[in-house]
């Protein structure tokens, strides 16, 4: 059995100790009490530090020459010189945790060589458990996944508010604040995209990513590069999941905006 087949099992009895922890301060309907903002516009609460620290524990124990990243505690030193790196997100979707919304997720990514290797998501207020494997399938619930046929980006499931400033005639599905799930519901083809500009960060996007991936789907950023994750500098610009026969159209409406924004397309010239 190859060597992360075997973590699997362990890592996803770790991601459930964690989701029961989170679930432990989550109330459905009922906004959480214990939450601020680390910086403008970005929420953390007492249950993101406590899933973080539970994780880094657990986790360093199983696989003690890894490195950690997490969105929300200090990184190992020299990080991004290991093979290996614990890539997390102990409440992806804090919004809506705080909010007493479904939508958020632990997610957990191991990193080889700048690949993930194992992904797994838990969604305790969902019911779902996701995870993946590199070369093993995507799976949620026990059930293999495998993205839609889409072929045209007119009528593409998008998990999105709303359309407007959008002149493409998608077709609005619900979005969870996690960005980690909004990626798995290509990879369970209940959408067919998800795009976006905003600067993210490796800890969004490593579980979620391997999980889109391996059900079929193509995963870069919006310059249509593909991510690599433990780098020095752990920031993603943008991004795009897709079913394979719409990613080239949706590149090539995200990638000018992203370049624009850069300052690297004809807005940005001179």
């Amino acid at each position: 059995m190859p060597a992360n087949e075997r973590l699997l099992q362990p890592i996803l009895t770790i991601a459930a100790m964690a989701g029961e922890l989170a679930m432990a301060h989550w109330a459905p309907g009922r906004a959480h009490d214990n939450q601020w903002e680390k910086s403008p516009g970005e929420l953390v609460s007492d249950a993101d530090l406590l899933v973080d620290a539970l994780l880094r524990e657990q986790l360093g124990a199983l696989l003690p020459e890894a490195a950690w990243l997490s969105e929300e505690s200090g990184e190992t030193p020299g990080r991004s010189d290991a093979r290996l790196a614990w890539v997390v997100d102990p409440i992806d979707g804090t919004r809506d945790f705080v909010r007493g919304r479904p939508g958020w997720a632990v997610s957990i990514g191991l990193v080889e060589d700048g690949a993930a290797i194992i992904g797994v998501l838990i969604a305790p207020a969902r019911g779902e458990r996701w995870w993946a494997t590199r070369g093993g399938g995507a799976w949620r619930n026990g059930a293999r996944l495998e993205v839609g046929g889409r072929t045209t980006l007119a009528g593409a499931r998008v998990p999105i508010d709303n359309l407007r400033g959008i002149d493409v005639a998608y077709t609005v599905v619900d979005k969870p604040n996690s960005i980690a799930l909004r990626m798995a519901m290509v990879a369970a083809n209940e959408a067919d995209l998800v795009a976006g500009l905003r600067r993210g960060a490796e800890w969004d996007l490593a579980a979620a990513a391997l999980i889109a991936q391996e059900a079929g789907a193509r995963v870069t950023d919006a310059l249509g590069q593909s991510i690599r994750f433990n780098k020095p500098d752990p920031s993603v610009t943008g991004l795009l999941c897709a079913v394979p026969a719409i990613h080239e159209a949706g590149l090539g409406r995200l990638r000018e905006r992203a370049l624009k924004l850069l300052g690297e397309g004809p807005a940005g010239a001179g």
